[in-house]
């Protein structure tokens, strides 16, 4: 039987794929001190194939501690495996030295982070940079959420256009237009600042389309900020949707994008979302995703459907 273990990040993803699967989540306490953190685990697990789910969103430090420090008292508990479901991985996005020589590859640093402790085995889904899981010396299972976005867009009107909202989401931009049925459009763009972007210029007809924009991730919510006024200044017509896996949404992300008047924003749960801050915001539920590679990879079964393809 799987065994499964929420961390404190996110307990409701936990809770629904514990749901999904069946199974009852391992009794555990987490208590902080001002000086250290108890990881305590209620119940006996010698033998067994452990699944944690903590994904290590904003700020990530504390909750990947957590996570080494579940894998070790698991470890130490006898479990035959520990496998670390992190649906999004934070400092995934520093992946090279970007912006000059003296600067840390945060993905790096996390990689050998968590090979150092009792992990044998890494779920995660989305990643930034796909190069980031050669960064592991642990098997990766790198999963995507293009399917389930798919779906939750269910019908769109022939005049819309899926949009890029920078190069780097151009390929899956490409494979959204294409499974649509519909014209791809990229937006070019500068980053000034961590929050101040501008659209220089775009690639393809929008005009009278309504764009969907689609990306990895969504953070300040500048990078759609820009394309839509780019979009808008080219002539696209209606309300923009956006379709996101990752919603790791800075504290002034919210009214940005509230002021935006977006027809819609789908986002994963891979972190928990301020669904009250965002009456737009439809969340799409990763559950379904995890218990089944979780389920697959307890009983020895391939994953190759559900890996990511960029």
């Amino acid at each position: 039987m799987v065994t499964l273990i929420a961390g404190g990040a996110h307990p409701g993803l936990a809770n629904q794929i514990a749901r999904i699967l069946g199974v009852e989540l391992v009794s555990m306490r987490l208590s902080h001190y001002p000086d250290a953190e108890v990881v305590r685990i209620d119940a006996s697990i010698r033998g067994a194939d452990i699944y944690l789910v903590q994904p290590t969103p904003p700020p990530p430090e504390g909750f990947l501690v957590e996570l080494m420090l579940i894998a070790d008292a698991a470890a130490r508990s006898g479990a035959a495996r520990v496998t670390a479901v992190v649906p999004y991985l934070g400092y995934s996005r520093q992946d090279r030295r970007a912006g000059g020589e003296r600067t840390a590859v945060g993905a790096r640093v996390v990689a050998n982070i968590l090979g150092s402790g009792d992990i044998d085995r890494l779920v995660t889904v989305d990643l930034h940079q796909p190069a980031v899981e050669g960064f592991f010396a642990m098997p990766v299972e790198h999963l995507e959420a293009f399917p389930l976005l798919l779906r939750a867009l269910g019908e769109v009107p022939r005049d819309s256009a899926v949009v890029a909202p920078d190069l780097g989401a151009a390929k899956l931009a490409d494979r959204f237009a294409a499974e649509l049925q519909l014209p791809m459009v990229a937006v070019h763009k500068t980053r000034l600042t961590g929050v101040d972007v501008v659209a220089t210029r775009i690639t393809g007809e929008v005009k009278g389309l309504r764009p969907i924009i689609v990306d990895d991730m969504i953070t300040t919510g500048s990078t759609v900020r820009a394309a839509i006024d780019a979009l808008a200044a080219a002539g696209s017509a209606g309300l923009a949707t956006v379709a996101v896996t990752h919603g790791i949404l800075s504290p002034e992300a919210p009214d940005t994008l509230s002021r935006l008047g977006l027809g819609r924003l789908l986002a994963t749960d891979s972190v928990p979302l301020p669904t009250e801050a965002l009456p737009s915001l439809q969340v799409v539920s990763l559950a379904p995703l995890l218990a089944n590679a979780i389920q697959r990879m307890h009983d020895g079964r391939s994953l190759a459907d559900l890996r990511s393809h960029r």
